[in-house]
């Protein structure tokens, strides 16, 4: 499990508990005051209740603290259960403040067990990604600081935790394409699952899978700066420099070059400039002035 927040991982034994009458105010009523509590009834010879704790279990404890859980084994405690009119197990409540939140009864789909945890958490006020957000800023960090192998190992922790992080999938893509592992930036990409795949950190980091096949193939930059200078009408030349500037860094040049080839020409190679000038623009955050100049650029020509 990664540790979140900065700081050590909460033992599971301070997360998950066996109560019992003597107890239940204490750890329940009391502790659901500092953070939300979810109470299990259960008993060993009722069979979906042996799917549905562990699967509450490892849920809470991948929130890392955001939540707690206690067990209550109603063959034991049939004053708890009476008084909280549980009439059939499993039977699940949620405390916050002392008071019951929320709750179901009966086994439920893994994805209704991740949905009823975070909703809990969250009327706790508390994050229902369970610091995941913590563990992304870190890796962004890490990628950023040149950290490549530490930011990929623990993007990939992310997504062993949580397998619908639209966030780690692109993050560990990045990583693989900073280490020039482009096949293996397209496998992690492709492996997104189909519901997240439209999502835009996800183009993103397809148009940067995009741009370093190119910059792979890119020829050398000062023969294309020359043969654009020779001749500044072979779009082609400066098609063909344009790559090698985005793939020697010089983005803004890049762009600028693209933007010449529209201004020349919009039509050529079926709109390519435009094309090509879309996949740099998704490759970069939004909010890059490259983008937001480049895109004021476009459309001061698009509608001229």
């Amino acid at each position: 499990m990664i540790e979140l927040g900065g700081g050590a991982a909460p033992d599971a034994g301070d997360l998950i508990k066996d109560v019992n009458e003597s107890n239940f105010m204490q750890d329940v009523v009391e502790a659901s005051n500092e953070v939300p509590v979810i109470v299990d009834f259960w008993a060993p010879w009722c069979g979906p209740c042996k799917t549905l704790g562990p699967a509450l279990e490892a849920e809470v404890t991948a929130a890392g603290g955001a939540v707690k859980m206690v067990k209550v084994n109603v063959d034991e405690n049939q004053m708890i259960a009476g008084q909280m009119q549980v009439q059939s197990i499993p039977t699940v409540f949620a405390f916050y403040k002392g008071q019951p939140i929320d709750g179901f009864q009966g086994a439920i789909p893994g994805s209704e067990i991740k949905d009823f945890v975070a909703r809990v958490i969250e009327a706790g006020g508390g994050d229902p990604s369970g610091g995941l957000n913590d563990a992304i800023a870190a890796a962004e960090a890490m990628l950023e600081d040149g950290d490549i192998a530490d930011a990929a190992q623990t993007f990939a922790a992310i997504l062993e935790e949580d397998d619908q992080c639209v966030a780690a999938y692109a993050g560990l893509a990045r990583s693989h394409l900073a280490l020039g592992e482009a096949d293996q930036a397209e496998a992690v990409l492709n492996g997104v699952p189909a519901a997240l795949s439209h999502d835009a950190l996800i183009e993103g980091a397809f148009a940067q899978l995009a741009l370093a096949r190119q910059a792979a193939q890119a020829g050398p930059l000062a023969e294309l700066t020359a043969a654009v200078e020779a001749n500044p009408d072979d779009l082609q030349a400066r098609f063909d420099l344009a790559a090698a500037l985005n793939a020697n860094g010089q983005t803004q040049e890049a762009v600028d070059a693209l933007l010449e080839i529209f201004r020349r020409d919009r039509e050529w190679n079926d709109g390519a400039a435009k094309t090509q000038l879309f996949t740099v623009f998704d490759a970069l955050k939004p909010e890059d002035p490259i983008v937001l100049n480049g895109r004021r650029k476009l459309s001061s020509m698009i509608f001229v």
